[in-house]
């Protein structure tokens, strides 16, 4: 079984997919460290040799911050936006989207489900 970063890799896929189950590597950093460790794309996990498997560990944990160190990181950053007070951080304070999207139609994501408004009367036919 095939251990990165203290993420156990699924067995029947390519290593290049594989690769993509670690936070912080996305599709185009597993293609730039399997050409940099020279191993092939389309080889499943199951395959790898112990040699290949120690040469990724090497290389995903000596060039690349991921997992914990990774999310730490990012938490430090929101953090440190929402203890100076600046817009960012008071958007990430309110759970409101932060990179300047509208929020009085969309946003259902950041914003949470539709809430009706108490109280509100119909009007009453004559």
């Amino acid at each position: 079984m095939a251990r990165i970063a203290g993420i156990d890799l699924p067995k029947n896929k390519r290593i290049e997919i594989a690769l993509i189950y670690i936070y912080g590597i996305g599709s185009s950093r597993a293609k730039e460290i399997l050409t940099i460790t020279e191993i092939d794309p389309d080889k499943k996990v199951s395959l790898l040799t112990d040699k290949e498997i120690a040469l990724l560990r090497d290389t995903v944990e000596e060039s690349y911050q991921v997992e914990g160190d990774l999310r730490r990181f990012e938490s430090m950053n929101i953090k440190r936006l929402t203890e100076i007070g600046c817009y960012r951080g008071r958007r990430h304070r309110m759970n409101l989207p932060t990179r300047g999207q509208r929020t009085k139609t969309n946003a259902r994501t950041r914003r949470g489900s539709r809430q009706t408004v108490a109280g509100k009367k119909k009007a009453v036919k004559k």
